[in-house]
């Protein structure tokens, strides 16, 4: 059983960062291979996409975050990140780490990111 597991969620003042971990339970050949990404949900909206990044490092941010966070990976560590600069009230949210090889899709459990002074 796959598991993803999140860290470095928290509270931080509006402007300020935060860098989320997400690290995989599998071989590094396989995680290679999956599309890995970070979505979000806030309280009373639906989850949405933040950033993606594939197998051979293509990237996809969504347009509310794009100049302020920064995905990467390493495979050698099967871990995936999210660094989150300019933080705003409005990224406060759930965020998840996702893994997808379809038809295989993983999801971490979340970690808390509050942005608020």
């Amino acid at each position: 059983q796959v598991q993803l597991v999140e860290s470095g969620g928290g509270l931080v003042q509006p402007g300020g960062s935060l860098r989320l971990s997400c690290t995989a339970s599998m071989s590094g050949s396989i995680f290679s291979v999956y599309l890995m990404g970070w979505y979000r949900q806030a309280p009373g909206k639906q989850r949405e996409l933040v950033a993606t990044i594939g197998s051979h490092g293509q990237l996809r941010y969504a347009a509310s975050v794009k100049g302020r966070f920064t995905i990467s990976r390493d495979n050698a560590k099967n871990s995936v990140y999210l660094q989150m600069d300019n933080l705003e009230p409005e990224d406060t949210a759930v965020y998840y780490c996702h893994a997808n090889f379809p038809p295989t899709v993983h999801w971490g459990q979340g970690t808390q990111v509050t942005v608020s002074s």
